[in-house]
């Protein structure tokens, strides 16, 4: 799974990874929107799901309310096939948006600014 997952995580806006609890987890501005097991564990992959969704999706096979983490709407995947790939793809896409969208206000601000164009240098 971490052969696409990475790359397709990293390919959202500010998106950063890092190694916690064993597992690789990506964030934007420092808020978890998946968790990857590095090691094969019951879950493969964790992510914040739309609280609209939530009910209908757990009911899929190998679809689960994440540990400590359902209260929040989290849902993990017991194996990568547990859902088809492109909606898998679209799920871990809304949870990024959904964590961003949950930002302070000034942080998406910051985030949403575009970088200042690089100055040139005069010639003397």
């Amino acid at each position: 799974m971490i052969h696409w997952l990475r790359p397709y995580c990293l390919s959202f806006p500010h998106t950063t990874e890092s190694l916690q609890w064993e597992s690789l987890v990506f964030k934007v501005a420092g808020k978890i929107f998946a968790i990857a097991a590095l090691e094969p564990e019951r879950h493969v992959l964790s992510i914040k799901c739309a609280e609209e969704k939530f009910a209908e999706i757990v009911e899929c096979p190998g679809v689960v309310p994440a540990p400590y983490l359902a209260r929040a709407k989290w849902i993990a995947f017991e194996s990568e096939d547990a859902v088809p790939h492109q909606q898998l793809r679209e799920l871990i896409r809304e949870s990024y948006e959904l964590v961003f969208a949950k930002l302070p206000r000034k942080s998406r601000e910051t985030l949403l600014k575009p970088s200042p164009a690089p100055r040139k240098q005069r010639r003397k």
